[in-house]
């Protein structure tokens, strides 16, 4: 399994790139938030990949972080969505925007990307949204793959973990997110529930530190009345 490839970007197409590595061209499928941030031709690239399988076919599909890997894996898992249908969610609302829209279950974001209808959109979020927390605690642990010039030698390694083994100190809203939502379910809220609050606060205020994150999400998670 190609689990991340590392190489030079030959050319755009609409949905995919070509990255030439010591002479051999792998296409990959990204989606249109990783196609903008990734380099011009000729420059060094990095993506994480998951690789498609089928009976008459082997798709390649690239993301700039563990985070966009992992939603694709899981949107994947929901009967209806194909990988065409998950890049098209990434597209529309960015790996952020998608953990945003199923922990409060909005489905109606999720029917936004282009082919979702809305009973497929509501499956995505009934059957995702307790794996929200998880994904979002992971975008505090993890980083962009990259690069720090073009290889001289292939470079293709197995799939990658959840997160890395030595995985750096998270800073921002990433970490913040990632220590609330630790600390609400050492509370006892569960997961699910508590990734609704802290998705919630952040949608309030988006510049709120790990404290204040914590009293918005407790806020919302208050008994009312």
């Amino acid at each position: 399994m190609i689990g991340k490839i590392a190489g030079r970007l030959d050319y755009r197409a609409e949905d995919h790139v070509l990255i030439d590595v010591r002479g051999v061209g792998y296409l990959v499928y990204v989606s249109d938030r990783t196609m903008a941030s990734l380099p011009g031709p000729g420059e060094a690239v990095a993506l994480y990949t998951e690789l498609l399988v089928r009976e008459d076919n082997l798709q390649l599909f690239g993301f700039t972080t563990l985070v966009e890997k992992e939603w694709h894996r899981l949107l994947t898992s929901v009967q209806g969505i194909g990988a065409k249908a998950s890049m098209s969610i990434l597209s529309t609302l960015g790996p952020d925007g998608v953990s945003r829209a199923i922990a409060l279950g909005d489905w109606n974001a999720v029917k936004a990307a282009k082919g979702l209808g809305p009973k497929t959109a509501q499956r995505v979020v009934n059957e995702l949204k307790d794996k929200a927390a998880s994904v979002m605690a992971l975008s505090g642990q993890t980083k962009a793959a990259s690069v720090d010039s073009v290889p001289d030698d292939v470079v293709i390694e197995p799939t990658a973990p959840a997160a890395p083994a030595a995985a750096p100190v998270p800073t921002g809203n990433a970490a913040a997110q990632s220590e609330a939502l630790s600390a609400l379910t050492n509370l006892g809220y569960a997961p699910g529930e508590a990734a609704s609050a802290v998705a919630q606060a952040l949608g309030d205020d988006a510049g709120l530190d790990t404290s204040g994150l914590i009293r918005a999400a407790l806020k919302l998670l208050a008994p009312k009345g």
